[in-house]
């Protein structure tokens, strides 16, 4: 089970068709238990203010949370627009990027060995719900990419077409590396196209969930 805290979460989980299997609100705020119409399948159990605060990750604890099934594995599935992400350890980052990569039409998000875990609390806050959008698939190896039947867009800050300039293949893959070291060798040998953004403020390189959220928009704004 994974736990979404807040009413953000859940309101995200429920508007993407999908139910808890538990309900959990603190004492002091009766209401949730009918604030959704939820079916009499949702459990509903009330916890001390205090002992919900315990175990809140969040600065100040929410009143209510869901306890969700967590999605079996699956293979990634050829043919998506699809986010490779090689060995990210931030959770921000990552949780920006799945935000990213749903508001822009991607379907899928690959996530290497050594890539935080998705599903993480931090990755879950910061992706703001778009995990229920997308196509989540944990300990993805470079055996997988073949079976994405796509080309494979690499990001670089020093080498490369420039991406204003260049022309998108859709559906594509864009592989996005790792905050300091950036993409495997493996991975750039493997890209169709190698392409960086251009910085005319001279910056040597880009936070990687804002050069995401660049590469992601540009093959949106192709895409048309």
């Amino acid at each position: 089970l994974v736990w979404l805290e807040g009413e953000h979460l859940c309101r995200a989980l429920l508007a993407r068709g999908h139910l808890p299997a538990l309900l959990l609100r603190a004492e002091s705020a009766p209401h949730w238990d009918h604030a959704w119409a939820l079916p009499p399948s949702v459990r509903r159990v009330a916890l001390a203010d205090s002992l919900l605060a315990s175990v809140s990750s969040l600065g100040s604890s929410a009143p209510v949370g869901f306890l969700w099934p967590l999605p079996a594995a699956v293979a990634p599935e050829p043919g998506r627009p699809t986010v490779l992400l090689d060995r990210l350890q931030d959770p921000g980052n990552v949780g920006s990027i799945l935000r990213s990569a749903a508001a822009f039409g991607f379907e899928q998000v690959l996530a290497l060995k050594g890539t935080a875990a998705l599903w993480a609390p931090k990755v879950l806050r910061a992706g703001m719900g778009a995990h229920f959008a997308l196509r989540l698939v944990e300990a993805a190896t470079l055996a997988d990419l073949p079976a994405l039947q796509l080309p494979l867009l690499a990001t670089s800050s020093h080498q490369g077409q420039w991406l204003h300039q260049a022309a998108l293949p859709w559906p594509c893959a864009w592989l996005l590396g790792h905050e300091g070291q950036g993409l495997s060798p493996e991975l750039l040998a493997a890209a169709s196209q190698h392409l960086r953004i251009a910085q005319p403020g001279g910056e040597e390189s880009l936070n990687v969930a804002a050069a995401a959220a660049i590469c992601l928009h540009a093959s949106a704004v192709q895409r048309g």
